[in-house]
């Protein structure tokens, strides 16, 4: 059986599981029970039988399920006897287990049930930690307990050996009954509803699962040591409620809801490893007072809720660290169940329906999906009533010979598909009206005289519907209910049933289900199921005989349509082409309600409307701006914002507010943007989508990023890219880089690497190397327009830290007790802010926690085996170890947390990298192989064989040596490679080639007096360096003869990160940036005065900040393109009679004169 499979039960109490690669129910083949309840996970589905008693369904494999038994006989040495069976009063029983504590002799081991067989008899285990033993297993020691070892020795005066037998469990493929406990007193009531889950609990052993039941009595009972190798468990414990319960749901983790008789939801918390059964009980309100939780089902990050008045709701914020969630959300649809699976994956039974419906569009981004789509697979045993053509006959089934109007009803066959097209149409937009396929629906009691309509809706109770299904997103979006008609004109292409046919055949066709399990059923964003298609057996017989209506008759009916409704609408415009135009302009506005962070005192959020409103003209010309209405002083006043003003627009995400913000020149020189929060995290992410595509669309940015691209990255992990213009880097360039226009590129890293061929490649936090796809969009951001290929799932880990403080003092010695002036006893690495276990979260609401928190020892300047280090006071220099000297001590805890989104990025080969470069140079063919050094998070010195632009990812690793671990690395002109060692150290490569990729030795060059580097980055003929005090550095004296230059200057400090571009431009991230209220730390910086005698340059130009890591200008070698127009100069309005020299052309010339000489510097290098 397939390992990935639904589960679900008919109206029968019939158990069925479809695969997900499968197109039809396959009825279970121990199918003698009638079950009503099912709970699944990969490896086994329970479920409550109409016995309300509990049953379990192993699946068969190749490894049988085996367990155990042993006991071990103990002996004592006397004088007389020897080893015998005679033991002292104190000793442990004859037969014990491996304590001795317990009593256990061979003829008291049974089986546990009739589900299992002995596979041997008892025999003696003759091994002792891996090594035989003596004939007769025997182990010895001196006394109970002790260390034993299979030797005997002069003072060996006891021993032991033990038994073992296996038993096997027999019962698979088939309903195993859970065995009653052995106290009869104890025996739970008749059970009502079950759930399985808890195989994802952190550091859970593999196998184990925790089952959760309700008792018809509203108790709730808890299966104890259910795990691989004891697939029943061994005993009921019962848990206590705040009241009675009607539902139980458990999820794959730690969470664990109940629906309680009053209405309201209850869960448990307290749920780990070491207590699989939890502490203690929360409870969380209805949706709506009067509307009662019915049914609740849990996943990893969701709650689904049903209340008893059929509302689907969802509940948001829920997590392992907030178990509860925050707020419900209404979803439109009528359900009777629901079964959140894998992947929060979720299913649902339809209230009036009956039928099983999957939710689309559940995504780690967007869980709550998009729309309910009914599965329309048959089962197993309709074949025989719907596969054939003789049974549709007999059924008294014919059609006519004639085309039918527009108002007839119309077979759909699989190649025209008209209203499934109409139904993909109709899930994009928010009021959706419900639509049904053709025919769909079988009436089972025509009336006389007249064949009922295919879009009748019969009102025989015992009438099966066809499942529906539709866009169903928020409760906005309703759907119509089907309403009868009686038009007898819309003659139907069926005849009637003779009496006694139809409700079998109906009831074969539509089946009507009470319960559906999705915990064994894996399926992500991209899997393809084949569970939407119509009903194969009677679609495939009805076409089969409709000889008449073919595609191409219905092909050209739909043609005549449209030609008619085309003339008729050319006529109708020709009546009018003589008038003016009412207008001139179209006016579209979007309103909502935000709230605004006033930038003035006192600072704090205020709530606003917020209104978009964007004219087009009739020459299609388009203008956007944005309007924030707020009252100050009982005053209303109002600030806009013109959208071709907007530079950048970036998401804030935190705990307390859902907010982002938009920057202007303006706002950008401040420092200081607007910022504006959502009540939810969708609707923020709706404006986002809105105001950028409004944004894009003004300055008609679209499509992938060209070559030339600025690429950046924020401290969160986001990913912008801007168009840099032509004269950017020329002296005359009046362009400020404040006024830059950044579109941001889905994907999550920490640092880009691009290069003006089009390669790029970048790592995440997790030190995971990806190659960008040439695609775009993705992301949270769904509404942004993005590629329709290069998109794929992306995730990122990111350990987030925090510091145990500890002071001596001479009674207690290190506690945590402080002084009054010391640091908080939990901290972050500064001490200013409180940090503990349980107040930390993920970095932001995307990111999921992945692990427990451990102790760090990869800490600088090393730990002790505890992972502590010492230190005179707080704060000041650490280590690890203690002196005499140390009265304060500290330790690192840490936390791996995990985010899944989508990008245009694939994985790289699997090798974790700390730092990558590729040569800035440009490529004249395809073939032409391009550069790529990185550094591997061991601080191997790496280079990528095979990298070209057909070929971003390369195909293999050369491993370069080193004498010492290496952190930076970078790829100028003319391969120039120079590396940064762990000791701080810069490196020259020497002879590096196209011929000789990885060169033949290293060049040791001095670093800057008492500082050590840290980063390095290398131009066209620059190189610079940032040390560990953010000091940026430029490199005297590097020419071609002597690439590895004199000396170093002092450039600027407060840097943190530099990137150095084809055309020796020079953008920085930089600290401490003055703006209107505050410094701006994380600012995108560009260097003025760049110039082939000046390579330093000479002041900065602030751009975009703060909150950036990382930026590449590596790709933007525009002097080419620029070269190439020879009156280009005469365009920048530059004087004639003062003409300044155009960086771009001196650089060229420059390359060209010294290009001769690369290779004979490379074959001589000066050591």
């Amino acid at each position: 059986m397939p390992s990935t499979i639904l589960w679900a039960s008919d109206i029968w109490g019939k158990v069925y599981t479809l695969p997900t690669d499968g197109q039809q129910w396959e009825l279970c083949r121990d199918g003698q029970l009638e079950f009503k309840r099912l709970s699944a996970d990969q490896a086994c589905c329970w479920g409550i039988a109409s016995d309300h008693q509990i049953y379990v369904y192993v699946h068969a494999s190749d490894l049988p399920i085996r367990y155990q038994e042993e006991s071990y006989e103990n002996q004592r040495w006397n004088p007389v006897d020897g080893f015998c069976e005679r033991l002292l009063p104190s000793d442990r029983w004859q037969w014990s287990d491996v304590t001795g504590l317990k009593h256990q002799t061979l003829d008291r081991f049974n089986l546990p049930s009739s589900h299992w067989e002995w596979e041997s008899d008892w025999y003696v285990d003759e091994n002792i930690g891996g090594e035989p033993t003596e004939k007769g297993g025997w182990t010895y020691a001196i006394d109970y307990p002790a260390a034993y070892t299979k030797d005997k020795r002069w003072n060996s005066c006891v021993r032991r050996r033990r038994w073992i037998r296996y038993r096997r469990y027999k019962s698979r493929n088939s309903w195993a009954k859970i065995p009653s406990h052995i106290d009869k007193d104890q025996l739970p009531d008749p059970f009502n509803d079950l759930s399985v889950g808890g195989w994802e609990i952190t550091d859970e052993p593999v196998g184990r699962l925790s089952i959760w039941a309700v008792s018809l009595q509203g108790k709730v009972w808890y299966r104890e040591d259910v795990c691989h190798d004891n697939p029943e468990g061994s005993s009921w414990s019962e848990i206590e409620t705040p009241s009675e319960v009607i539902q139980i749901s458990c999820g794959p983790d730690d969470l664990l809801w109940a629906a309680l008789w009053e209405g309201q939801a209850i869960v448990r918390k307290g749920i780990s490893r070491n207590n699989p059964k939890g502490t203690s009980w929360d409870n969380v309100e209805a949706p709506t007072p009067g509307d009662g939780i019915m049914h609740v089902s849990v996943g990893v990050h969701v709650v689904w809720a049903v209340t008893k008045e059929r509302k689907v709701w969802f509940r948001r914020g829920v997590n392992s660290h907030n178990p509860c969630g925050t707020s419900w959300i209404e979803m439109v649809g009528e359900l009777a169940m629901l079964s959140v699976g894998l992947n929060d994956q979720v299913w649902g039974i339809g209230y009036e329906d009956r039928a099983v419906y999957f939710r689309q569009g559940v995504t780690p981004s967007e869980l709550s999906g998009k729309m309910w789509k009914a599965i329309l697979v048959p089962r197993e045993s309709d074949r025989s009533n719907s596969g054939s053509v003789s049974s549709i006959n007999s059924a008294g089934c014919f059609f006519g010979d004639e085309v039918r109007g527009h108002s007839d009803s119309v077979i759909q066959s699989d190649i025209d598909s008209e209203a499934e097209q109409i139904q993909e149409l109709g899930s994009s937009t928010l009021k959706v009206k419900q639509i049904i396929s053709p025919c769909a629906v079988l009436p089972l009691e025509p009336q006389e005289g007249a064949s009922p309509s295919c879009n009748e809706v019969p009102t025989n109770s015992q009438m099966t519907r066809a499942p529906q299904w539709s866009s169903i997103d928020l409760v906005e979006a309703r759907i119509s209910s089907l309403q009868p008609t009686d038009d007898a004109a819309n003659l139907s292409v069926f005849g009637t049933f003779p009496e006694g046919i139809e409700d079998s055949f109906g009831r074969d066709i539509y089946p009507l289900w009470t319960w559906v399990s999705g915990g064994s059923c894996l399926v992500d964003s991209h899997s393809s199921l084949k569970w939407f298609n119509q009903q194969a057996g009677l679609t495939a017989s009805i076409q089969s005989m409709s000889l008449s209506i073919t595609p191409a008759n219905t092909a050209v009916w739909r043609k005549q349509i449209f030609e008619q409704l085309s003339e008729r609408t050319k006529r109708e415009l020709d009546s009018f082409r003589h008038y003016e135009p009412a207008i001139d302009q179209s006016v579209w506005v979007k309103t909502g309600a935000l709230q605004w962070w006033r930038d003035w005192k006192p600072y704090k959020w205020i709530d606003v409307r917020v209104a978009l409103e964007q004219v087009t003209a009739n020459d299609g010309s388009k203008d956007s701006i944005l309007f924030i209405y707020y009252t100050h002083y009982e005053e209303k006043k109002y600030l806009h914002l013109f959208l071709n003003e907007i530079t950048i627009l970036v998401p804030v995400l935190n705990d307390a507010k859902h907010s982002f913000a938009i920057y202007t020149p303006e706002k950008t020189k401040q420092r200081w943007p607007v910022r504006l929060a959502a009540a939810t995290e969708q609707e923020m992410y709706d404006w986002l989508s809105i105001l950028n595509r409004s944004c894009c669309e003004m300055r008609k940015v679209q499509g992938p990023p060209s070559h030339q691209a600025i690429w950046s990255i924020t401290c969160k992990g986001d990913i912008f890219v801007s168009e840099p213009s032509s004269d950017m880097e020329f002296l005359t360039s009046t362009r400020s880089c404040d006024q830059m226009f950044w579109c941001q590129i889905g994907g999550h890293l920490k640092l880009v690497e691009s290069s003006n061929c089009g390669v790029v490649w970048g790592i995440s936090h997790g030190l995971v190397a990806w190659v960008y796809t040439g695609g775009y969009g993705g992301g949270f951001m769904q509404g942004l327009d993005s590629s329709t290929n290069n998109i794929f799932p992306q995730s990122d880990t990111k350990c987030v830290y925090i510091y145990e403080n500890q002071r001596w003092n001479p009674i207690t010695g290190y506690s945590s007790t402080g002084l009054l002036t010391d640091r908080y006893m939990w901290s972050d690495a500064s001490g200013l802010q409180e940090c503990t276990k349980t107040n930390m979260k993920p970095p932001s609401p995307h990111w999921s926690w992945v692990s427990d928190w451990y102790v760090d020892f990869n800490v600088s300047g090393g730990t002790d085996p505890d992972g502590w280090q010492y230190a005179a006071d707080f704060p000041a220099s650490y280590h690890g170890y203690k002196t005499i000297k140390d009265f304060v001590r500290r330790r690192r805890w840490a936390r791996k947390s995990k985010i899944v989104t989508s990008g245009p990025w694939l994985e790289a080969p699997p090798i974790l990298l700390r730092d990558v470069s590729i040569c800035p140079g440009r490529v004249t063919g395809n073939d032409e192989h391009v550069a790529l050094w990185a550094i591997s998070n061991k601080g191997d010195v790496l280079c990528r064989l095979g990298v070209t632009t057909q070929n971003p990812s390369g195909s293999s690793w050369l491993h370069v040596g080193t004498d010492q671990p290496f952190i930076s690395v970078s790829v100028g002109g003319f391969l120039q490679v120079w590396a940064i060692a762990r000791d701080g150290s810069a490196f020259y490569r020497g002879s590096v080639s196209s011929s000789q990729p990885a060169g033949d030795c290293w060049y040791h060059i001095p670093s800057p007096p008492k500082q050590k580097l840290q980063q390095v980055s290398v131009g066209q003929t620059s190189v610079f360096a940032i040390d560990e005090n953010g000091n940026l550095w430029f490199r005297h004296g590097t020419t071609p003869s002597y690439p590895q230059g004199s000396s170093w200057e002092h450039v600027s400090n407060n840097i943190r990160k530099v990137s150095v571009g084809p055309l020796d431009q020079i953008w920085v991230i930089a600290d401490k940036v003055q703006g209107s209220h505050s410094l701006s730390c994380g600012t995108v910086c560009h260097r003025l005065g760049v110039q082939p005698m000046a390579l330093k340059g000479q002041s900065w130009d602030y751009g975009i900040g703060g909150g950036w890591e990382h930026v590449t200008v590596r790709g933007n070698a525009g002097y080419h393109s620029v070269q190439s127009e020879t009156s280009s100069t005469k365009t920048l309005n530059i004087n004639a009679d003062n003409k300044k020299e155009d960086p771009a052309s001196s650089i060229s010339l420059k390359i060209q004169a010294e290009v001769q000489q690369v290779a004979r510097i490379n074959r001589h290098m000066p050591d």
